[in-house]
């Protein structure tokens, strides 16, 4: 259920946010193929496509010519969601950047680490520690 929900969820975003939406223009495709077909039975799919898509031509059917997939390309939608709380407010606070209390540098070993800590990594916690004796 999650897959097919995920699934879901991916494809609406792809069509709502790229051309991808354009595909779904495709049964307009076929329908105007069709009618062209009747008009003229010996047209083959390549003369059609040729005619709507390298040298399109404004001709009586124009209204029906922009409804087919990527003749028109529109922005993709962007959405932005702000939250709005009208309680918040942002005062900022003059606080001041406290100064080390102490000036020494710890020493370091020929590894570049500092002395001391390497062994207390790997100790339990003292509130577990405690505990656990």
């Amino acid at each position: 259920m999650k897959k097919l929900i995920s699934i879901l969820f991916l494809s609406l975003y792809l069509v709502s946010t790229t051309e991808a939406y354009q595909l779904l223009k495709i049964p307009n495709l076929i329908e105007h193929y069709c009618e062209h077909k009747k008009l003229n039975p010996e047209m083959p799919l390549i003369a059609f496509l040729k005619t709507h898509y390298n040298h399109p031509v404004k001709d009586g059917d124009d209204g029906k010519d922009q409804k087919l997939p990527f003749i028109i390309h529109s922005a993709p939608l962007s959405l932005v969601f702000t939250v709005m709380n009208p309680g918040f407010s942002f005062e900022p606070r003059n606080s001041y950047i406290q100064q080390p209390e102490s000036n020494k540098i710890p020493s370091k070993d020929e590894d570049f680490r500092f002395k001391g800590f390497a062994g207390s990594v790997w100790e339990p916690p003292k509130l577990f520690r405690n505990n656990l004796i």
